[in-house]
């Protein structure tokens, strides 16, 4: 019998994405854009996806610049139809579809009291409902090629219940994008689909600082900061080794997992 320590490809080399195609939802700004990079610098042709076309065509000549084979993809991801048709133009341009990274979302602080119901489905359908559509249409094609990696982002807040601010329907989609996760790893796993997520603390955004920029951000950045025992919030940078990491061979034998990368928020 072999022994896996002595056989096994060198560790580096297992985190390399080269000769994979990834895609990223939400991809032209803040945490997505960073996971675009980092899967790019990884090796991997990347597709910009995003709602607004020209955000996902500027991260795709950053990329480019890097000498990163990059597509921009405009898609609602609440769509269904626009949700296949942009794994369809990925896989008419690579043949493939090795790495999905399902990561576009929204945010609210609201009142659960006075939250209107039509805001409630909105947060819902974009951080839920759309993990779901683009996961499904993702792991058609890697169940027919017996291999891929789906990587959900979801959010501390699916943990807890976050304070001073409300925030119920995005607390509540979160939760559900963690279980989904699981979900699907488990009726995917022995087809070698793995899928797994990642749930970022506080993060600097420019949409979190102009959030903070307000009367209101203002009075929150103190008790978050005091309730995270790093004692700062994560930079976008903080999260890319984790997306490496899970959409890598490295990871191979993790599934229905979630990273939670919070500063030690939930270790309280």
């Amino acid at each position: 019998m072999s022994d896996p320590v002595l056989t096994a490809q060198p560790i580096l080399e297992r985190f390399r994405l080269d000769g994979r195609v990834a895609l990223v939802t939400g991809a032209g700004q803040g945490i997505g854009r960073a996971f675009a990079h980092a899967l790019g610098e990884a090796g991997a042709a990347v597709a910009v996806v995003d709602l607004k076309l020209d955000l996902a065509e500027e991260v795709a000549h950053e990329l480019s610049q890097k000498q990163i084979d990059a597509l921009a993809v405009k898609a609602d991801v609440t769509k269904p139809e626009d949700v296949q048709a942009m794994v369809n133009a990925i896989v008419d341009k690579w043949g493939q579809l090795t790495i999905a990274v399902n990561n576009a979302g929204i945010g609210q602080w609201a009142d659960a009291e006075n939250m209107p119901y039509k805001d409630w489905l909105r947060i819902v359908d974009v951080d839920l409902n759309s993990v779901f559509l683009c996961a499904q249409a993702e792991a058609r094609v890697m169940l027919s090629a017996g291999y891929g990696k789906i990587v959900n982002t979801a959010s501390m807040s699916g943990h807890i219940s976050n304070t001073p601010q409300n925030q119920v329907a995005y607390n509540t989609a979160k939760a559900g994008v963690l279980h989904l996760t699981r979900s699907l790893a488990a009726e995917w796993a022995k087809r070698g689909v793995r899928v797994n997520s990642i749930s970022p603390g506080y993060t600097r955004t420019k949409l979190v600082d102009d959030l903070l920029a307000t009367p209101v951000g203002q009075t929150m950045m103190p008790t978050w900061m005091g309730m995270t025992p790093m004692g700062r919030m994560a930079e976008v940078t903080d999260l890319q080794g984790a997306v490496v990491y899970l959409a890598s061979a490295a990871s191979d034998y993790m599934t229905g997992h979630d990273m939670v990368i919070d500063g030690g928020y939930c270790a309280w």
